[in-house]
Formats: C-alpha cells, sequence, structure tokens
C-alpha cells in the first residue's frame, strides 16, 4: 500500500468535482448537489450517469461477514469491463467514487439513467489521460487497480490542486491522532450493463442491487438510499448526494433557453471563483492587517480601550448563544 502522504483531503463539492475532472481531460460532465431524496429530482437532470453518497462512516454498520454486505449482493464475478478499485488510500475516497461512474460510463452501451427507456445517453468522453489509464487496469484484480490508481500521478495531481491552503499544517501527512473523531466516506452508485451496481473501495467486490434499466434508475437508486440512511439513528442529517449529469449548457443550448444558460453560466464563474479562494492563503494577509489596525490603535493611544470594547462585544455573543 502506498502512503497516505500524497494525496490531500478535498471539499464534498460541486465545483470542486467538476473541474477536477475537467483537469483530467473529461469533457461535458458536471455534477449537481441534490438536496431532496426523491427520483423526480434525479430525473429532472437527466442524462444522470451515476450518484454520488457522502456519509458517516460507522464501524458498527459494516458487515459481520464478508460473504454478504449490510445491502444488496457482492458481485464477485462482475466483467472486467466494470471499473472497480480496492481503496488503498485513505484520502482519495472522493475522487475515487468519481471515477468509478466516469469510468464506468464512457461506452455507448453503458446504462445510465434516462427520462425515457428508449432515450439514447451519451457517452462520457473521458479524455486521452483516463483513456490510457482504464486500457492499462483493465483485467486488474481490485487490489491493482487500487494501487495503480493510487499511483496515478496525473490523477493525484488533480485531485491535490482543491487542497485546503495552510501555513501551519501539512495537508497530505496524517498524525497517529488524526483518525480520532467523525470520520466520513464516499461511495458511488452507477447502472452498468442492466444493474444497478453500489462502488466502494472499502468492501471486497462490487455490490449488486439487481436489475436495473435506463428509465428505472432514479427509482431504484432512491431505494437503496433510503434503505441506508434508515440504518442511522434518527435525527441523523450529515449526507450529501451528488449527480454527475451531462454539463447542463449543453441542454439549455438544445432547448434554447436563454435562461438557464446564463444561470449555468454564472454558476461555472462563481464555481471557479471559490475554487480560486480554495486555492489561497489568506492568513499572511490576515495577519499583517491585524498588525497593521493595533499599531495605528497603539499610536492613537486607544489599544486598551479597543481590546476592551472587543471583550465587552465578545460577552455579549456569547450571552445571546446562551
Amino acid at each position: 500500500m502506498v502512503e497516505a502522504a500524497g494525496w490531500s483531503t478535498i471539499e464534498s463539492d460541486e465545483g470542486v468535482f467538476t473541474s477536477l475532472i475537467e483537469n483530467l481531460g473529461v469533457k461535458d460532465v458536471q455534477f449537481e448537489e441534490l438536496i431532496s431524496l426523491d427520483a423526480d429530482t434525479i430525473r429532472s437532470l437527466s442524462p444522470v450517469y451515476g450518484v454520488i453518497f457522502l456519509f458517516k462512516w460507522l464501524r458498527s454498520h459494516q458487515p459481520e461477514s464478508t460473504s454478504a454486505p449490510a445491502d444488496g449482493t457482492y458481485d464477485p464475478s462482475a466483467p472486467d469491463s466494470l471499473f472497480f478499485a480496492a481503496q488503498t488510500i485513505q484520502n482519495a475516497c472522493g475522487t475515487q467514487a468519481i471515477l468509478s461512474i466516469i469510468l464506468n460510463q464512457d461506452t455507448p452501451t453503458s446504462s445510465s439513467s434516462s427520462s425515457t427507456e428508449n432515450t439514447p445517453i451519451p457517452p462520457i468522453d473521458i479524455g486521452p489521460e483516463l483513456r490510457s489509464f482504464k486500457d492499462f487496469t483493465t483485467g486488474f484484480p481490485a487490489e491493482l487497480r487500487g494501487e495503480a490508481l493510487s499511483n496515478s500521478e496525473t490523477v493525484r495531481t488533480a485531485h491535490n490542486a482543491f487542497s485546503k491552503a495552510s501555513p501551519f499544517v501539512d495537508e497530505v501527512a496524517r498524525g497517529p491522532n488524526d483518525g480520532e473523531g467523525d470520520v466520513y466516506h464516499f461511495i458511488a452508485y452507477t447502472p452498468v450493463n442492466g444493474k444497478l451496481y453500489e462502488l466502494d473501495g472499502l468492501q471486497p467486490h462490487p455490490i449488486s442491487h439487481g436489475e436495473c434499466s435506463a428509465g428505472q434508475f432514479p427509482e431504484k437508486v432512491i431505494e437503496v438510499l433510503q434503505r441506508r440512511i434508515a440504518r442511522y439513528p434518527e435525527g441523523e442529517t450529515r449526507f450529501n448526494l451528488m449527480a454527475v449529469t451531462r454539463d447542463l449548457r449543453i441542454r439549455a443550448r438544445e432547448f434554447g433557453d436563454q435562461e438557464m444558460l446564463e444561470r449555468e453560466e454564472r454558476k461555472r464563474r462563481d464555481w471557479a471563483w471559490e475554487n480560486t479562494l480554495r486555492r489561497s492563503n489568506f492568513v499572511g494577509f490576515i495577519g499583517e492587517m491585524v498588525k497593521g489596525v493595533t499599531g495605528m490603535k497603539e499610536r492613537e493611544g486607544k489599544f486598551e480601550e479597543w481590546v476592551g470594547q472587543a471583550q465587552v462585544e465578545t460577552q455579549r455573543k456569547l450571552m445571546r448563544r446562551s
């Protein structure tokens, strides 16, 4: 297994994931966060190639036996054409879930979601880098595919481009206590060869949730997700669900929907700005600003008064919260 160092933690965000796959050469695909757990929401974004589910990982939810998962059935005889990689590093499960959908929806024969059974789904153009990676790893066992992914400089560079900048902490280094506290995990659900698959690199095999035609995907995946969420304590809300869709600007152009096109273009500009901020470190700037203000207050002889006012205001805020 490769060292975890070298792969940073990235944020679960539709703009981050969209930019990540574009940096890998994927064309005409984007991510959309789903704020409601219903089939109509998924169908409204058609075509949807799959969904990525983020959840709090609980050891108590892991199956006691490797012979059967908590839901669905292991499919050890899945065809070699199904891309499934074991997770061999800790910080890249988001990127691995992304690739579990992207690399399984790159051919015309892939079964994706659609509003109707007979509507053709455009395959994903994964670009030359990912095409080379998929061709190279075809036929590999899951463990070896995971090692190949862990050692892919192209994928790691694209992944780490969205790490949080910090002057104090090495984001790619993990200490002995870093595993304490809540742990979150990404998994992918995507229809392939007429079956709904759950692709989780922590599991020994792909998990099949039964037959799933193109038009059935929204209903089928919602049923599976509802069963999974029901296993958590009542009131648990720390989940996130994102759909992998075709670039919505394409649909806007096809239908001549100028309002939708402008909305999507504005969303892209917002994503670009937010991703720029994620790559930036403002601690130095803030430090210099604080030093400047402090020096000005000292020269004016108002430093003690300024600090006193800040303390009073802090106490007021704490009292309001309590």
